[in-house]
């Protein structure tokens, strides 16, 4: 493909954007009286995510019920299941037979052919692509965690299928979870369509947090199967923390500026707790400056180090003021705070979006967005590896594929080194003229 960003606007721009610059959030509507709206769900990617997510989607509607899971290991889809009917609002819904439990690599399949309604993907991202194709190919109904590819041409891939999704009446819902908050909202709605604070002059954006989970190592594991359950540390499954956790902040600032793309940026990132084996090939710390039409410039950081100070938050900085997103705070000319309950589960509330669009028939699609936003942190990755200045084009553009061509429990499984800015190069050939590493 050769796309330009103009190509990428007119492709998505036909997209509803599910959630984007409304005021309030609609109040979910009620069930009918009498009426039977059972919707079937699958879970495909049983971790902590997913498990969790199917109990959003249970507690969403008391007529959703679970029905299928599946992930690449067997011991995984078991325990989310027997969790879940551990959970006493859940319990009675899960009604997932020892035959509709499936693993290994072509679980999403059997998941997506067992009669589900609504399938929720929360595999390792790299596999998000080819398991929504397949989902909208045979007319589910999908939720997408966050972020939705790990390369470029996952992202056009993305851009293609939720196309699809709107020609066929699919809803497509994103787990960019603060989209559906109601004081992050209204915060947003403020600072774009009141202009409280001005005109927006930068972005400060962190995601600043500390180390998460590492499921060690066993003797009797594969290679493949040993990167797959420790699958944050390996940039192919998850596009590194730039992109599996701090989208959420770069979505923000995507969302300030009405969705549009940066036109360059350049970053540094390394390692410098986290240098061992053990976490495979990824960076601890990212640092972008992405500058977007107009002049705009988002200052971002991202860092997962241990007994470091945590700091989450996007500061907006207008010509009247400022706003601080996740305090639902604005400051300056036309100050304003919301009274909000900082405990609201904004993850049942996407769902419950989700599943009263399908009942209504008017499906929400955020493909526009969570593809968009999953491009800016591939494309702060691609400038931190490199440390070079790339373009938008450059890295919308790109033909590199991260991962194996195929899949299966072995030990010869391609690694990457460890990218060195300045020494790593952006690698601009097609697939096809790709040489094996």
């Amino acid at each position: 493909m050769n796309t330009t960003r103009r190509h990428f606007l007119k492709s998505s721009s036909g997209l509803a954007v599910g959630a984007a610059f409304a005021g309030t959030l609609a109040v979910p509507r009620a069930v009918h009286a009498g009426v039977s709206e059972t919707v079937r769900v699958g879970l495909i990617g049983c971790g902590l995510r997913g498990t969790k997510a199917v109990e959003n989607a249970l507690d969403a509607s008391p007529d959703n019920v679970f029905v299928a899971a599946g992930d690449a290991f067997a011991d995984s889809a078991e325990s989310s299941v027997n969790q879940l009917r551990r959970i006493e609002s859940c319990k009675d819904r899960v009604r997932v037979d020892a035959d509709h439990i499936f693993s290994g690599f072509d679980a999403y399949k059997q998941v997506i052919d067992r009669g589900v309604d609504v399938v929720i993907l929360a595999e390792p991202p790299h596999f998000r692509p080819k398991h929504l194709a397949y989902a909208v190919e045979k007319g589910k109904h999908a939720f997408v965690e966050k972020p939705v590819a790990v390369d470029a041409p996952g992202v056009r891939s993305i851009i293609a299928t939720c196309n699809k999704a709107k020609e066929k009446g699919l809803a497509i819902v994103s787990g960019l979870c603060w989209r559906y908050h109601p004081a992050v909202r209204e915060t947003v709605r403020r600072v774009v369509e009141d202009k409280a604070i001005g005109d927006i002059v930068a972005i400060q954006s962190c995601f600043n947090a500390n180390t998460l989970w590492h499921r060690g190592d066993k003797p009797e594991w594969s290679r493949m199967e040993y990167q797959i359950r420790n699958w944050l540390y390996f940039h192919w499954l998850s596009g590194d923390h730039i992109c599996e956790q701090a989208v959420h902040s770069l979505d923000k600032t995507a969302w300030l500026q009405g969705d549009t793309q940066p036109v360059r940026a350049f970053g540094l990132g390394g390692r410098q707790q986290r240098t061992g084996a053990e976490f495979g090939n990824i960076y601890d710390h990212h640092t972008v400056f992405y500058e977007y039409p107009g002049g705009v410039r988002v200052y971002f950081t991202c860092r997962q180090q241990q007994d470091c100070t945590p700091y989450v938050d996007d500061v907006v900085l207008g010509t009247k003021g400022q706003a601080q997103i996740l305090k639902f705070r604005i400051d300056g000319e036309n100050p304003w705070r919301a009274e909000s309950d900082r405990k609201i589960d904004k993850y049942t509330i996407e769902h419950k979006h989700l599943f009263n669009s399908i009942r209504d028939g008017k499906p929400i699609n955020d493909g526009h967005y969570m593809a968009n936003s999953t491009m800016i942190a591939i494309m702060g990755r691609m400038c931190t590896y490199t440390g070079q200045t790339l373009t938008w084009d450059q890295c919308f553009n790109n033909q590199e594929t991260l991962g194996p061509k195929e899949y299966a429990w072995t030990n010869d499984v391609p690694l990457s080194e460890v990218a060195i800015p300045g020494k790593t190069k952006l690698v601009e050939t097609s697939v096809a003229q790709r040489k094996p590493s």
